[in-house]
């Protein structure tokens, strides 16, 4: 037992170390800026066709949807006649460490929908699907469609709900000073999802060939996922204390600026992919908010909840099926 668990360790610091030394890097830069408020940008892809609005997290780089050459949701969508634009939340600044999650929606979002061009469709990543079906909500004169991708609904289906929920009176002392909940505590959090994955991905990291597509695309991926950014005190609370603690979505609860958030009232088109191989928001907590949009497509991904959008086989397990619908509109 004492030479596997030598053997493990080992590995895994081969792996870290592999990651640490990799010289590869994202170099893409950003496309042009439509609409800029506080710390927020709507980043442009350009393209001819469809505008598709896409809203991502508001605890991790907008950039994920435009991670590297060849893999990026974004631009694949604007070579295939989309007009892909991307609202990039951006850091956080003292008037977004106030934010509650009205201020991000009935405020910076509706804003940008009104910047950009008319009868969109609204996507939305993760929390952002949250986000984007509230604005689709609210805003039905300027959103033609739904797509929400690995979107959260039934938050009593996440095993680690009510013990992430329990953890809040403990981050309130370590919120205090900068209003806001920090890239680290952030990812403790995270890794509370899945404890066990972090230790994995590096030992396997360590076993690629350092020179391969496979290992670049891990080192963008990894470099992501440890540039997050800060999340605003009043949304911690919401977030971790209304959803996580209390289901309030899946109760029917959640409110936006007094507006009850009713998937039922939605009543345009709407595509829900749902990662088959999700940690952090399984398929049991998104599946339930397909069954709650009247006429809604399910896709249900062969992949990972970031694997859908930016691993390897993006393309293949929402890229593609996300496009035929589009084109089906």
């Amino acid at each position: 037992m004492l030479r596997r668990l030598w053997r493990e360790d080992a590995a895994l610091l081969r792996g870290l170390a592999a990651y640490r030394r990799h010289p590869h890097a994202r170099r893409l830069s950003d496309p042009a800026v439509l609409w800029q408020e506080g710390s927020a940008r709507l980043l442009d892809y350009g393209g001819a066709g469809r505008p598709v609005l896409f809203v991502p997290s508001l605890v991790n780089r907008a950039h994920v949807l435009d991670l590297d050459e060849g893999a990026s949701l974004m631009r694949f969508l604007a070579g295939q006649g989309v007009h892909p634009l991307l609202l990039d939340w951006g850091w956080p600044g003292p008037v977004e460490r106030r934010f509650t999650l009205t201020d991000h929606i009935a405020g910076r979002l509706e804003r940008a929908l009104m910047a950009a061009p008319h009868g969109l469709i609204l996507a939305g990543y993760c929390m952002g699907g949250l986000l984007a079906l509230a604005a689709a909500q609210r805003r039905p004169d300027r959103v033609a469609g739904l797509a929400l991708l690995a979107t959260p609904w039934d938050f009593g289906a996440i095993p680690q709900a009510p013990s992430m929920a329990k953890l809040l009176p403990g981050l309130e002392p370590m919120m205090t000073p900068m209003n806001a909940l920090s890239v680290d505590m952030l990812q403790s959090l995270f890794a509370m999802l899945d404890p066990y994955s972090i230790a994995e991905k590096f030992r396997a990291f360590g076993r690629l060939d350092q020179a391969s597509a496979r290992a670049h695309r891990f080192v963008v991926l990894e470099d992501w996922l440890n540039d997050g950014v800060p999340l605003a005190a009043p949304v911690a609370r919401e977030t971790l204390g209304e959803w996580y603690g209390r289901n309030t979505t899946a109760r029917g609860e959640w409110a936006v600026a007094g507006l009850p958030v009713t998937p039922g009232d939605w009543r345009g088109p709407s595509f829900i992919a749902v990662p088959a191989r999700d940690r952090i928001v399984p398929p049991a907590a998104a599946l339930p908010l397909a069954a709650a949009l009247p006429g809604a497509q399910v896709h249900l991904a062969r992949a990972g909840h970031i694997g859908m959008v930016a691993g390897e086989n993006a393309e293949g397990a929402l890229w593609r099926p996300l496009l035929e619908w589009l084109r089906g509109l």
